[in-house]
């Protein structure tokens, strides 16, 4: 392959010639690029096009940069955590895939009011009075990191719960206890993304740059499918995936969306 006439800049050439190259498995995962010079040589271009080429691929998660190695094709394992989504129930005792989890460090307690996107979600205009925990999870197994918030309205606090009011840290598991207690018949709505993580998400769950993450959000409804909690949940793509169980004759406890 010589010098390239593709459109659009310099860099970009290069770096849609490479990013072909790894598509077709002329570059293995694991294995090293050619060196600078290499591809100076190869592509007829200058050094800083071929940094910038580089720097493009890495952005897009296709590389990672050794200091003092090079640049190699990123592998792309197996996620190494399944966390499992679906909820059950034993009498009045609730479950959730990652109780097992240690936690980190103590969880965060703090208030805070909804947003433009945590106020649809519960039901309740922007700017509506709530509890937020953030907890910091590490899988015991695999050091695997997760953050969970849950952000509960005042309104929950004061009509549905009265002990998370004095204590929005309670354990989420227990939350769906004492919901039930209070007579909802609880059911989940839950949406599931992926996105680039923000500088400290990235630095609280060590992963690699340009590693995107797995994002899922979860309103716990009650009577009338009246929203009334909303949790979070964040971990690195690289080291996760989530696990659902659904059944055509089963109550329906979960919805995915």
């Amino acid at each position: 392959m010589g010098e390239i006439q593709r459109p659009g800049a310099l860099y970009q050439q290069v770096a849609a010639e490479i990013r072909s190259g790894i598509t077709a498995g002329e570059y293995k995962p694991g294995a090293p690029l050619p060196s600078e010079s290499q591809l100076i040589d190869r592509y007829q271009v200058s050094r800083p096009t071929v940094r910038k080429a580089i720097a493009a691929l890495r952005a897009e998660g296709l590389i990672e940069v050794i200091h003092g190695k090079g640049s190699y094709v990123r592998a792309v394992p197996a996620p190494a955590v399944t966390i499992k989504r679906t909820i059950t129930r034993s009498g009045k005792t609730f479950h959730t895939g990652h109780q097992a989890w240690h936690e980190v460090e103590a969880p965060a307690v703090y208030r805070t009011t909804t947003t433009a996107t945590t106020g649809p979600l519960l039901g309740l205009p922007e700017g509506e009075a709530l509890f937020a925990v953030d907890r910091l999870l590490s899988d015991p197994r695999t050091e695997t990191r997760a953050l969970h918030r849950v952000l509960i309205p005042f309104a929950t606090a004061a009509s549905e719960a009265e002990q998370l009011g004095e204590a929005p840290d309670t354990e989420p598991e227990q939350i769906y206890a004492l919901l039930a207690a209070a007579g909802h018949k609880l059911i989940w709505d839950e949406t599931v993304s992926a996105r680039m993580p923000l500088p400290d998400e990235r630095a609280t769950l060590q992963i690699p740059d340009a590693t995107p993450i797995v994002h899922a959000t979860r309103v716990t409804l009650g009577t009338d499918q009246r929203p009334l909690i909303l949790e979070e949940l964040r971990a690195g793509a690289d080291r996760t995936q989530l696990a659902y169980r659904l059944t055509a004759d089963s109550p329906r406890t979960l919805r995915t969306v």
